[in-house]
């Protein structure tokens, strides 16, 4: 079982980053022959600077990480993977969850998107980080507290993201500002930073509720499994 979650997670590892690179390459064409961009250094930030980029990146390492644990070592994983295969999981689920729901039809500002990488990306690789923490073995129990965790990254993500925006000119779109998200974008969105402070604390109360249910799963399974045979 170990070896077979292993080669699983070096599989999707590689979907993962065949996806990121594939739509790199295609956003570099767009910027190019498109918008008449020399120079991508902006855009290359923005590119990474997307949350579904960087917890995909977060996810790759995690699956790598965690297939060589698998491999090597038997019994729970070490208590520093846990907590960050906890973090990568509720990430990759918040992005599949708000993506879906919020974004999909919606074309971002990364330039043309490829759709077998979009689907990759928003829907193959949430759902298999959400079958891999039920299902696969070595997790361990962790603390109610490893929500905060959780909760530090995300945040401070946004805080860089607002303070960013209307700093960093879209030369795609001619704009003097520059959000990954229409939901982040006070010029666009109904109330202006109303609407932005809604969706933030909607998201963020989402990354809470999927955290506490993680955590509860890691609490329960082993518990069960300590359990002695009946006589």
């Amino acid at each position: 079982m170990r070896v077979v979650f292993a080669v699983l997670r070096l599989v999707v590892a590689g979907a993962i980053v065949a996806a990121i690179v594939g739509q790199l390459q295609t956003s570099l064409a767009y910027w190019r022959d498109t918008a008449g961009i020399t120079d991508p250094t902006i855009q290359l930030v923005n590119f990474f600077s997307f949350f579904t980029i960087e917890s995909n990146l977060l996810a790759v390492v995690v699956l790598v990480a965690g297939a060589v644990i698998l491999l090597v070592r038997r019994g729970e994983d070490p208590r520093w993977f846990a907590v960050l295969r906890l973090c990568v999981v509720t990430y990759m689920v918040t992005t599949g969850v708000v993506y879906n729901l919020l974004l999909r039809g919606i074309e971002l500002p990364q330039g043309s998107t490829l759709l077998w990488s979009n689907e990759i990306l928003h829907v193959v690789g949430p759902v298999w980080m959400l079958l891999d923490w039920l299902l696969a073995p070595g997790r361990r129990p962790l603390a109610w507290a490893s929500v905060w965790v959780v909760i530090a990254f995300p945040v401070v993500w946004a805080g860089i993201t607002l303070i960013r925006g209307p700093l960093t000119p879209d030369a795609v779109l001619g704009r003097d500002y520059w959000y990954p998200y229409p939901f982040l974008n006070p010029n666009v969105a109904p109330t202006g930073y109303w609407s932005v402070a809604f969706y933030i604390a909607l998201i963020a109360a989402v990354i809470g509720v999927i955290a506490l249910g993680a955590v509860w799963v890691s609490r329960r399974a082993p518990q069960r499994a300590r359990r002695p045979a009946p006589a």
